[in-house]
């Protein structure tokens, strides 16, 4: 599960970074309002909208610096925080920040999930059922899509739009939803590898599934 959280939370700050750098390269001017564009008017993001963002400072250069920030705080804190009792409380706490200062809704609603999954991880209280099996048995292949999908949005559709020109809107609809979908997939086949493996100590079974998601 830590390396679940650790690997997808540098990914969604990298993406929080990307919003901040757009936001300062617009200099110290004030947004049209509290819902805006971090790269407006830049063909390379013309595919996903400009990256719109949202920010209580009325200043896109210090709303970019604090988005750089936040995010580098976060993927600092995915990494290295989720052993901690109050882990996934920070890590959700830092992903409202990066949300209210300009660091897009994608990134926060991805740090926002990854605080959900690794939240109240405990000891089992009874034996992992069928389910917890199968959901054990994708972990990898939940992984993989995971990662295809967030980063076939970012950069992916930045570099399809260079090269081939933009993308169909169901092409980057259906990266949303692998992506999304694949990081949720993952956290329940993490869970579930932990459940298994923490059970696996009170009551040993032969091994099946490697080490500790």
């Amino acid at each position: 599960m830590r390396k679940v959280v650790g690997v997808f939370g540098v990914l969604a700050a990298m993406a929080g970074v990307e919003h901040g750098v757009g936001e300062i390269l617009q200099g110290p001017v004030a947004p049209d309002g509290p819902v805006f564009r971090s790269w407006p008017g830049n063909e390379a993001f013309e595919v996903l909208d400009g990256e719109p963002a949202l920010t209580v400072i009325p200043n896109l250069l210090a709303s970019g610096i604090a988005s750089v920030l936040v995010a580098a705080l976060l993927g600092a804190w995915a990494v290295t925080g989720m052993r901690r009792r109050h882990g996934p409380l920070l890590l959700a706490g830092l992903s409202l920040l990066l949300l209210a200062v300009g660091g897009g809704f994608g990134p926060p609603l991805l740090g926002l999930i990854l605080a959900a999954g690794a939240s109240r991880l405990g000891f089992p209280a009874r034996s992992p059922g069928a389910i917890s099996h199968s959901l054990a048995a994708v972990y990898p292949w939940a992984f993989g899509a995971g990662l295809l999908g967030y980063l076939g949005l970012v950069p992916g559709t930045v570099v399809l739009q260079a090269v081939w020109g933009p993308p169909a809107e169901a092409v980057v609809y259906g990266l949303m939803m692998l992506a999304f979908g694949g990081v949720i997939l993952t956290l329940a086949a993490a869970r579930a590898r932990c459940r298994i493996e923490a059970w696996q100590k009170v009551v040993p079974l032969p091994p099946r599934y490697g080490t500790a998601a």
